[in-house]
Order: structure tokens, then sequence, then C-alpha cells
């Protein structure tokens, strides 16, 4: 297990965590039973025993620790129990979530978006494999999964309770610039819209940093 670990932890997981849930693994992980990947939970706040999930050729297995990380709850799913799994972005991270046909629903939150996509991205392959009979439909690319992946770019956060979503996949409320007017022919006031409209652009990670220069040296003269 532990060189199979190795080609599937290379996302920043907390090496703590993972430490502490391969132990548990070693005696938990049935005959054929293979973990696919294992996903930490990274909070704004520091945490020393953050929750993970672990997704195996068989099942899905929650781990939270308890009394301090003395103990560990676990709590597993077999894939034929799966209803459906889902990705929401955020800014401070993602939440994974799977439904059960049961009509339960667990969440973990504040993954690191890459390590939420793989995981999403491993669970549909399972779900597949057992939808189609045992044949995976090889879904291999992120890409093609992002219509089912609901994502939220949001403004500054003061406060970590506080993510708003602001813009919508198809709703940018200013593209980058087409001149088709010129920049002289703006007010101020309209010229300070673009600027503001181009800064949040840039915190949402919808263009570069060097893009936002260039706008912002193009609009300045001009105030």
């Amino acid at each position: 297990m532990i060189d199979n670990l190795k080609k599937i932890l290379n996302e920043d997981q907390d090496p703590k965590a993972i430490e502490k849930i391969t132990s548990k693994l070693e005696n938990l992980l049935m005959s054929n039973e293979e973990v696919g990947y294992i996903a930490v939970q990274k909070k704004p706040a520091i945490t020393v025993f953050p929750d993970s999930i672990v997704v195996t050729n068989k099942r899905i297995i929650l781990c939270k620790p308890k009394n301090l990380g003395l103990s560990m709850e676990l709590m597993d799913y077999d894939w034929d129990d799966i209803a459906g799994t889902f990705v929401k972005e955020g800014f401070l991270g993602s939440d994974f979530s799977f439904s059960t046909k049961t009509d339960l629903t667990h969440t973990v939150e504040y993954l690191p978006k890459n390590q939420a996509r793989k995981l999403y991205t491993y669970a549909k392959e399972q779900l597949d494999i057992l939808k189609n009979g045992g044949v995976s439909e090889n879904i291999n690319s992120f890409s093609n999964l992002t219509d089912e992946i609901e994502e939220f770019p949001t403004e500054e956060v003061t406060h970590f309770a506080e993510i708003i979503p602001t813009l919508q996949d198809t709703e940018l409320e200013e593209p980058i610039p087409s001149h088709e007017k010129k920049l002289s022919e703006f007010t101020k006031d309209e010229l300070f819209d673009k600027l503001n409209n181009y800064k949040k652009l840039l915190d949402n990670g919808l263009i570069l940093q060097g893009e936002y220069d260039k706008l912002k040296n193009e609009i300045l003269p001009f105030l």
C-alpha cells in the first residue's frame, strides 16, 4: 500500500493526517481493495486535526479525528450505496459532498481545489464502472466534468464566513476590452468603474497580474 500511496500523495496533503489514516487503513482494507485517492481538509485557520476522505475501488471512507486526535471516527459507504457526488468550489477551497440512496448527504469542507477535483474524478470513475457493469467510461480529464462542478468566484473576504458569490460563469461585469470605444471618450467615473471591474477579475483569478497591470496602465493617463 505504501508504494501505491506515493503515487497518490502529490497534492501537499498534511503528512501527520496521512500517517494516522494509513495506520488505520492497514487493518481496515479488504482483500483486493486499493486506495484510489486521499484528500485532507485544509481550513483557513490552523487546525491540528483535519478531517479526511478516502476513496477506494470499493467504498468511500470518512475519517474524523476525535478526542484531540487520540481516536478517529470512521464511516464507510460502498459505491453501490452512493447516489451521487458533488463538488462546490469557493474562495477558500472546495466542498466535496456525496449522497446515498437512503437520502443521507455527507460533506467535507475546505478541501484544496486540486484535491477535491481528483477526488471527484475518481468517484465519478467508480460510479461509472458500477453503472456500466464493470466497464469504465474512462474519464481521464477534469475538463470533461466542469459542467457538473458548481464554482463560485468571490470578492474579497474579510471574514471566513463571508463567502459571497459575485460572478457567474458567463456573467462577467466587464470583459477584457475590445477598444470599440476609445478610453479618452469615457468619463472619469466610467474609467474608475472599469478599473474596479478589472480588479475584481484579477481577485477572482480570471485575468493574470500582468494583464491587469497592462489594463490599469492604459486607463491611468486618462484619470
